[in-house]
């Protein structure tokens, strides 16, 4: 993709404006909050922007000095050299000058559900968490889990956890859906392949400031904690119960012993919950493009099958299958998947850019 000559000026013009500016030491408070992100923005941006209209100068005289017989020989090699490297520029220049989603750098709340698939689901559930948990161990990311509801045979009814670190969000975004598993489970003695499903939600963590939530709006119902398989029964009146009344959105946390904490817990899954909702409200016309490049992340929608007896692993939106199945789920392989996910996400709106 070509980036006319004129608004490569223009970004190199802003980001001058903005370097003088920042040098400048009249900046104060918001004002130079302000400069300063939009700094950060531009910068990789610029960046790109230089080395290409570096290129394209070179490129300009070089063809000049072909007129020349005694510089001839040697033009042509560098021009054929630069004009080679010349479209990769353009093309980083292009996915950098893409909009950014505002919430791609920040932290996550990561929901793991077990669907259809009794016990299976629950042991299914657990493996897809633990293969999160390796892989933001392998990115330097952080997991706390917030509310846990452990399975009796193992795995998790639900399990919600905090992923923090650099870049979560956009690079666990497209997880959202519908995951799907086919194997033998260990308590089949006929060797039978069952069919189980999970349910993953990524959502990005906002602040108190993104999301201001009125108490006139909550409901809150507070009861006794029920443990598991009747151990550890919580004697107080501690579990909360949180329903958003406006959404109808509700969050109950039992985990801890004590109310408060419960309910800190509470708003912020709630927090999580209604920043998503409103920012698919806010970009409605691009999550319906969204889910036209890799699903709509939507926890109705299957979107990734793991079958074990194969050794294969196939996301449905982009019609990848690996068969690195054991190396996907241990963590380490799931960056592959990602890594195709982000770049087609990338490719669809560069081609939109271009229409």
């Amino acid at each position: 993709m070509t980036i006319p000559a004129e608004r490569l000026r223009q970004i190199a013009n802003r980001f001058a404006e903005l370097e003088a500016r920042m040098a400048s030491g009249q900046l104060e408070g918001e004002e130079f909050v302000a400069a300063s992100r939009d700094y950060a923005e531009l910068e990789p941006v610029a960046k790109v922007a230089a080395e290409v209209s570096a290129m394209r100068e070179e490129i300009a005289g070089l063809e000049d000095m072909l007129a020349d017989p005694e510089m001839r020989g040697m033009a042509e090699e560098e021009l054929a050299a630069i004009r080679k490297a010349l479209p990769e520029a353009e093309r980083r220049l292009a996915l950098a000058m893409l909009p950014r989603d505002a919430a791609d750098a920040r932290p996550a709340m990561l929901e793991i559900r077990a669907g259809t698939g009794g016990d299976e689901a629950a042991l299914f559930a657990g493996d897809l968490y633990r293969m999160y948990e390796k892989y933001a161990a392998e990115q330097g990311w952080r997991v706390e889990p917030v509310s846990v509801a452990a399975a009796d045979v193992g795995g998790y009814k639900e399990i919600v956890a905090n992923v923090t670190g650099t870049g979560v969000f956009a690079r666990l975004k497209f997880e959202s859906g519908v995951h799907r598993v086919q194997r033998v489970p260990v308590t089949e003695s006929g060797g039978r392949i069952h069919t189980s499903a999970a349910t993953v939600a990524v959502l990005p963590e906002p602040t108190e400031v993104d999301v201001s939530i009125d108490e006139n709006d909550l409901r809150i119902d507070i009861y006794r904690s029920s443990g598991a398989g009747g151990q550890h029964v919580n004697t107080t009146d501690s579990a909360v119960r949180i329903t958003h009344v406006p959404t109808g959105i509700v969050v109950a946390m039992q985990d801890e012993r004590s109310q408060h904490k419960n309910r800190d817990k509470a708003m912020k899954v709630l927090r999580a919950r209604l920043y998503e909702r409103r920012r698919e409200e806010a970009h409605g016309a691009e999550a319906e493009a969204r889910r036209a490049m890799v699903g709509s992340g939507d926890r109705s929608e299957r979107i990734r099958t793991y079958n074990f007896p194969q050794g294969r692993v196939t996301d449905h939106r982009i019609g990848l299958t690996l068969h690195k199945l054991p190396e996907i789920v241990a963590g380490p392989g799931l960056g592959e998947l990602v890594d195709a996910l982000i770049a087609e996400d990338e490719a669809k709106r560069l081609a939109a850019m271009a229409d």
